[in-house]
């Protein structure tokens, strides 16, 4: 018997300029799974209409709280985001992932599978970087791995 997750929060994850539609898919499949909402900031490296995207989300991509923006200033505009509320996940990250704050509305911030985030938006919230630590025996975790990883580590610490 599965567990439901609980409403009294509310998560975001935000894909900045995603580079490849699987990822994309998986992370929409998860976040409707964590009851999350997805954001997705352009420029998108794939059709939203491309059968991969709807392939690796299944049958749960037409549920998925899906937004998409023309840019990160727009989201941030429409949104407000407060500064406690934002965690931009990077390679270089500051703290351990495991010390996020604790709080009902969150944003996960993650950016493109090659480039990262922009120097832009990591200047805006240079006290909220954070990592998933791994080996010296690869470069990076994929994408889909960091938001899952992330996204319910999130929820673990309400």
């Amino acid at each position: 018997m599965s567990k439901s997750i609980s409403n009294n929060f509310e998560r975001h994850v935000v894909l900045v300029s995603p580079e490849v539609h699987w990822n994309t898919g998986n992370i929409g499949r998860t976040c409707l799974g964590a009851n999350a909402f997805l954001h997705l900031i352009k420029p998108l490296g794939f059709s939203l209409e491309s059968k991969q995207v709807k392939r690796a989300g299944l049958d749960y991509w037409p549920k998925v709280k899906l937004s998409v923006w023309d840019n990160f200033a727009d989201f941030k505009n429409k949104i407000k985001p407060l500064k406690e509320e934002v965690v931009l996940f990077t390679k270089n990250g500051d703290k351990p992932f495991w010390s996020m704050p604790s709080s009902e509305r969150l944003f996960l911030i993650f950016g493109s599978e090659t480039k990262g985030l922009p120097r832009s938006i990591l200047s805006m919230y240079k006290d909220a970087t954070y990592h998933i630590p791994i080996s010296d025996e690869i470069r990076c975790l994929n994408l889909s791995t960091v938001a899952g990883i992330a996204l319910y580590e999130s929820l673990r610490i309400l």
